[in-house]
């Protein structure tokens, strides 16, 4: 068991002299620190009742010796930073869990051809081999050309066959990028570059939420959604009834549609009753 911020700074309160009401400390920890003797309790008025540590050393002591704290300052410290690591946690700690660290962050990312780009000050080129993707842990040094545009691709499948789809997108220079897994990661990072973003999901109520309200509120004018040419023939044609019929509650408001594309897409989904999954696109509809 780790000691949560808000009770170590609690500590720190009854180490520095001060009295606590009870209600604010009903914790399992403190229950086994009164239970050891080393935090006290008294009663004021009828039934008000307050914590305090009559010998501060004995509370440094048990924290050094059960939970390996040897400076609560510090350990308070640390677990305030964005940027804590395991190997930090262990430093202070015992216990390399004391915080919910996110081991993984990022997002993935691929290419139909070299890419050149800027991580953490240096040159590298992205380029995958066929069956493999790039993956990007340092986003926030994460630099490309300004005139190169980036396409979000929501469905894991139509990121891991780009390459069967390159008709879709003919001369031009295109980092493909996919969320991992949904993280807030990748619009932290459209949100500070100033490339153009194209949004590639479903042709449905859920994938125009999912731009709308995760991407274009956020990315204002840069942010566009992808619409292949003759999309009312392909939703007409492979689309399904069922999906329509699923998502309906799922219609973006009126107020949220401030592009005209969308707009159109809306209708013709309206018109036809249907959604499509993007995942038809790999198969090269237009041969």
């Amino acid at each position: 068991m780790s000691i949560s911020l808000s009770i170590a700074k609690r500590l720190v309160q009854l180490l520095n002299g001060e009295k606590i009401a009870s209600s604010q400390l009903k914790n399992v920890f403190i229950e086994e620190l009164m239970k050891e003797q080393i935090i006290s309790s008294f009663i004021q008025g009828r039934s008000k009742s307050s914590l305090y540590v009559s010998d501060p050393s004995s509370l440094i002591s048990y924290l050094k010796n059960h939970y390996g704290i040897n400076d609560l300052n510090l350990y308070i410290a640390t677990l305030e930073r964005e940027d804590l690591i395991r190997a930090d946690s262990v430093q202070i700690s015992s216990d390399s869990k004391i915080k919910s660290i996110r081991t993984f962050k990022g997002f993935l990312v691929s290419s139909f051809e070299p890419i050149e780009a800027y991580l953490n000050g240096y040159l590298i080129t992205i380029n995958p081999p066929e069956g493999s993707f790039s993956f990007i842990y340092d986003f926030e040094s994460f630099v490309l050309n300004e005139n190169i545009v980036v396409v979000g691709i929501e469905n894991p499948e139509n990121f891991r066959f780009i390459s069967k789809q390159s008709y879709l997108f003919p001369n031009q220079k295109i980092l493909f990028v996919c969320r991992y897994p949904h993280s807030h990661d990748l619009i932290k990072w459209l949100m500070k570059i100033p490339n153009q973003y194209i949004h590639y999901g479903d042709f449905d109520f859920a994938g125009l939420r999912i731009y709308l309200y995760e991407y274009k509120v956020k990315l204002g004018e840069k942010a566009s959604f992808f619409i292949p040419d003759k999309i009312e023939y392909y939703i007409e044609k492979y689309g399904s009834l069922n999906i329509y019929n699923t998502q309906i509650h799922l219609r973006p408001n009126r107020e949220m549609v401030i592009d005209e594309n969308v707009d159109m897409l809306l209708k013709v989904i309206d018109v036809c009753k249907k959604g499509l999954e993007q995942e038809i696109f790999i198969n090269n509809l237009q041969k």
